[in-house]
């Protein structure tokens, strides 16, 4: 089943998530390669594709997990998480319906 990873980043983060985004990349590619990533990225601060300073607000990841507890324990595990990036993470069931 699908879940949506929903995390809110900490105020004045954007250095630790910097630090961190190599670790945090690695763990989506391992998603991609095993065809159980749907979709990922960051929520800028500012309406701009590069916030530049502004940084970021949060993250939203939507991927395949055999149940809630696995989704839950993988975003939980998440080098953002670690790096006190967010701080907020909300793992929900997720139905896709388009595109179909």
């Amino acid at each position: 089943m699908l879940y949506a990873i929903i995390a809110t980043d900490h105020p004045a983060s954007l250095t630790a998530r910097l630090s961190a985004r190599p670790a945090h990349l690695e763990r989506l590619r391992a998603l991609q390669d095993e065809g159980r990533l749907v979709l990922a990225g960051p929520h800028p601060g500012i309406d701009s594709a590069d916030p530049g300073a502004a940084g970021f607000t949060g993250s939203l990841v939507v991927a395949e997990f055999p149940d809630l507890a696995a989704a839950q324990h993988w975003a939980g595990a998440d080098p953002y998480v670690t790096a006190g990036v967010y701080a907020q993470v909300e793992v929900k069931p997720f139905k896709q319906v388009f595109p179909a």
